[in-house]
């Protein structure tokens, strides 16, 4: 009966750390490349001046390497 309880738990928790990652992605160069690019912007699909200052990052992020 306690790893019920304690499976539970986890689960709730982790089910408020998930929600919590919900955001604006940032300029990464995970978020600037392939998949990652294709999923970052559609997180941008209603703000095209964020869609632009995202972009604008990452290329800044691919002239520094």
């Amino acid at each position: 009966m306690n790893l019920r309880k304690y499976s539970a738990v986890c689960a709730i928790g982790l089910s408020i750390i998930l929600f919590g990652c919900d955001g604006v992605p940032e300029a990464s160069v995970v978020n600037c490349s392939g998949r990652g690019m294709e999923k970052s912007l559609t997180a941008f699909k209603n703000d095209e001046a964020a869609r632009q200052a995202f972009l604008d990052k990452c290329n800044a992020l691919a002239a520094e390497e």
